[in-house]
């Protein structure tokens, strides 16, 4: 079975080509940060206008390199949810009038489970159960996966996203959009121990995670400080390794809460080389591995939609030929998927 993959929700373009004989085929993916740094973030509309000018070409360029016709696909996935309404829109309508066209299934993917399951894209024995660590721009989660489709929250953010806070904090030190990328490049340059920060709580139970005091904390030790190229460096290794440890401390609580000794990690933030060091550390020391996903995995893109829509497909289930997209959309309500890898 051919699936194509569209993944648009948000400001990059990712369009994917996932056999379940033969794994991924081809993937492409356009990003708009050129087109928003200009105004430091993300503009909603002008991200659903560039979604219509790039898809179609995107997928024509996908099948060409798949070496397939339009007419090999045998189903089509989409990003249903979560994300920017417009943007969701223009993917959920091309995959919908693709798949009634071709006469083909089609099912709208949740964007998270996108992300969840992209380390098992290229790692077949990696099956549940295992603990997910889903960390990224807009979300801070841990999940129970006890199946593919049967997840169970353990904690989440109570504000910003961990990739939200690298985002606001390298603004708030006049780094340039994105701001992530750019602090955590930074923080290479930091002198080790010239600033520390708070590990938000971690000093109490739970799995839930808080990042805003810890911009905060930033945003006074910068302030107060000189101001210079070196300062900003070892401010930025400071709060990188509290974002780090913090995370690493509630993974290894998750494996202890579920028994599991699987960590999976996915989301932009997953890319990050001192968060996949602590993680791989922490797992080691317990016995237990972690497993990520390549890179150019982590970030959205098409590849984890496909993947995840054709495991969806071949087991059976599909939509029906209502568009509908979700700009809020709870993952534990998503149906498992029987008979599968999980």
């Amino acid at each position: 079975m051919n699936v194509l993959g569209i993944e648009t929700s948000c400001d990059e373009t990712g369009v994917a080509v996932y056999a379940t004989d033969a794994g991924l085929r081809a993937h492409a993916l356009y990003s708009q940060v050129a087109l928003h740094a200009e105004y430091g973030g993300v503009v909603p509309e002008l991200a659903s206008r560039d979604h219509v000018r790039k898809l179609l070409p995107l997928i024509r360029q996908t099948l060409g390199e798949a070496g397939l016709r339009v007419e090999d696909l045998d189903g089509v996935a989409y990003t249903a949810g979560p994300g920017l309404v417009g943007a969701l829109l223009v993917g959920a309508g091309v995959a919908r009038a693709l798949a009634w066209a071709l006469q083909v299934p089609a099912i709208g993917v949740h964007h998270m489970e996108g992300h969840l399951l992209a380390p098992l894209l290229e790692d077949p024995a990696l099956r549940p159960p295992f603990v997910a660590l889903l960390v990224s721009g807009g979300h801070t989660q841990l999940v129970a996966v006890e199946a593919i489709g049967r997840y169970r929250l353990l904690g989440e953010t109570l504000d910003d996203a961990a990739g939200e806070a690298f985002d606001k904090t390298a603004k708030l030190m006049g780094l340039p959009y994105p701001g992530g990328p750019q602090l955590a490049a930074l923080a290479e340059q930091g002198r080790p121990g010239a600033f520390r920060f708070a590990r938000p709580m971690t000093d109490r139970p739970g799995l839930d995670f808080s990042f805003s005091g810890l911009k905060t904390q930033v945003l006074l030790a910068w302030q107060g400080s000189d101001q210079g190229e070196q300062t900003r460096a070892d401010i930025a290794r400071a709060f990188e390794e509290a974002v780090v440890e913090t995370l690493a401390i509630k993974c290894e609580r998750a494996l202890e809460a579920t028994g599991h000794d699987t960590l999976i990690v996915a989301g932009g933030v997953g890319a990050n080389r001192r968060l996949r060091a602590a993680l791989e550390a922490m797992t080691a020391r317990r016995g237990a591995r972690v497993r990520f996903p390549r890179p150019a995995f982590c970030t959205d893109n098409g590849a984890m939609i496909a993947f995840a829509g054709a495991l969806r497909l071949a087991a059976g289930l599909h939509d029906d030929a209502a568009v509908r997209v979700h700009a809020r959309w709870d993952m534990a309500g998503l149906p498992e998927v029987r008979g599968g890898r999980g």
